[in-house]
């Protein structure tokens, strides 16, 4: 039986993407072990298109949630799969009970929320040295000697079809994909009137505009469609995440807040104009060459914050269609 390693992954899909570039390397370093995911059910898609896991377990525990006795008989079935190492990747207590549960022999992650007999590798985190997730995550597998690999999602032309297929949209186009949403909150969402802007100037062309995203990203979804003439065609709520995945990989460009979808767009190589208001690439950046972040620099940003404190949002509403035109004309 190969050696087995277990990931207790992150929570969001930014992330878990991010997450990525660790499993490359461990591959890299035991290429006969078999990589298991610890992560959300919702996930499971975003690892099937990650080579480098060979299977994923569900993470029954919602964010946030503790029950000790749930991870304590979790780690008791996770200890029936004989892990050799696992790494833990949130910096929470909680996440670190089940292998530890488990009986893993090697618990990897940074120490942290008195973790202390949890995690018997336990990392020092320089984060002035290392301010990017992606490095912090990459280095658990030890010292960084080089730039760090970039995520790379598959996405098989079958697929994309068969997304197309599934949404009745015409298999054959290569359209702008508008991706409005950002779970965090509205300080990171580009107004709706400007993605409506923007697509009236690209569907003038006759390039298709898709706006996709989840069921919270509806109403924003349809307010561009509506305020494009529909110019625009609304896909926010009917595409599940297998096929986000599949329609931004088949996209001529994508425009995207700072969220889970644009990393997406990033580890799928996609050209991308990456828009910045409240929060700072320097942490989370879209990983790809043919990424083009775009941000007014205001003094009042970054802020992190969910909405605007100053009651203005101008990060984002003196951001112009044109300026993001312009981006995709030169990607």
């Amino acid at each position: 039986m190969p050696r087995r390693i277990l990931i207790v992954a992150p929570s969001w899909i930014g992330d878990t993407i991010m997450m990525q570039p660790l499993l490359m390397r461990l591959r890299e370093q035991q290429p006969d072990a078999a990589i298991h995911v610890l992560a959300p059910a919702w996930s499971a898609p975003l690892l099937a298109r990650m080579p480098e896991v060979a299977a994923s377990i569900v993470n029954p525990f919602a964010h946030g949630k503790f029950d000790w006795a749930g991870r304590k008989a979790l780690g008791r079935c996770l200890a029936a799969a004989d892990f050799a190492e696992a790494y833990v990747l949130p910096n929470s207590w909680k996440s670190a009970l089940p292998p530890y549960f488990a009986g893993i022999p090697k618990r990897t992650g940074y120490t942290g929320e008195a973790r202390y007999f949890l995690l018997n590798d336990r990392r020092t985190l320089d984060e002035a040295a290392m301010p990017r997730l992606v490095d912090r995550y990459a280095a658990l597998a030890g010292p960084l000697t080089g730039p760090t690999l970039e995520p790379r999602l598959a996405s098989a032309l079958e697929q994309q079809r068969a997304a197309r297929a599934a949404l009745g949209l015409p298999p054959d186009v290569a359209p702008i994909v508008f991706c409005p949403g950002a779970e965090y909150g509205p300080a990171k969402r580009w107004p709706a009137a400007h993605f409506a802007a923007l697509a009236r100037k690209v569907s003038q062309g006759g390039t298709p505009v898709w706006a996709i995203g989840g069921p919270k990203d509806a109403e924003a979804g349809a307010e561009i469609e509506r305020l494009s003439e529909g110019a625009a065609q609304n896909l926010c709520g009917r595409t599940n995440l297998e096929q986000a995945i599949d329609l931004i990989a088949g996209a001529r460009a994508v425009v995207s807040n700072d969220s889970g979808l644009m990393h997406v767009a990033a580890a799928l190589g996609r050209p991308l104009a990456a828009l910045y208001g409240s929060s700072s690439p320097a942490y989370t950046p879209p990983l790809s060459p043919h990424a083009k972040i775009i941000s007014l620099k205001l003094e009042c940003s970054p802020c992190f914050k969910r909405e605007c404190p100053l009651g203005h949002l101008n990060c984002l509403n003196q951001l112009q269609p044109e300026q993001v035109l312009k981006a995709l004309d030169d990607a």
